[in-house]
């Protein structure tokens, strides 16, 4: 069967950014396995409706449809998880020795921690700035919200971020850890 040119333009623009699509899915539903159901059905919805595409950044386009299927499965199968974003008032070298790569796994594993704790809103916005170098105008597509809204959430999250990592080493500090 010949492939057509719409089939040839998705798979060269769309399909480089599979990674990314996955990676958006781990973070926002927080499991492996369902962050791959999500992403194929992602997949699925953007080569479905590849047409509607209207050109641009296929990435950002891409990114959005994983992040609107992430939110709707988030609110078909957790239900009780809050999606809302979080109220502020209420709450190397060359050749690394093994000491300092167990010490960097540490790192990442405390920061993979804290981004958990990050609600899904807050998360989404330091994994697609942080994690996959989307530009504030990508988020503010992606997020379907002004740039000036993506600049304050990421401050937002940032400082967040910040206080429970800050938190976590004094408790691992004052317990010997």
């Amino acid at each position: 069967m010949l492939e057509t040119q719409e089939q040839i333009r998705y798979e060269r623009l769309v399909l480089p950014h599979l990674d990314a699509a996955y990676n958006l899915a781990r973070w926002l539903v927080r499991g492996r396995d369902d962050a791959q159901d999500v992403a194929q059905e992602a997949m699925l919805r953007s080569y479905r409706f590849f047409s509607t595409f209207q050109g641009g950044d296929a990435r950002a386009w891409l990114l959005q449809i994983v992040r609107n299927t992430c939110y709707t499965w988030l609110k078909r199968n957790r239900p009780e998880e809050d999606v809302t974003e979080f109220n502020e008032e209420s709450h190397v070298p060359s050749a690394p020795t093994p000491e300092q790569l167990a010490m960097a796994g540490n790192d990442r594993e405390r920061l993979s921690r804290a981004l958990e704790t990050l609600s899904p809103r807050y998360r989404e916005i330091i994994v697609l700035r942080e994690l996959e170098g989307c530009s504030y105008k990508e988020i503010s597509a992606i997020a379907s919200i002004p740039i000036g809204s993506v600049m304050s959430a990421l401050s937002r999250a940032r400082r967040q971020l910040q206080t429970v990592l800050t938190t976590s080493e004094r408790k691992e500090a004052a317990g010997g850890l």
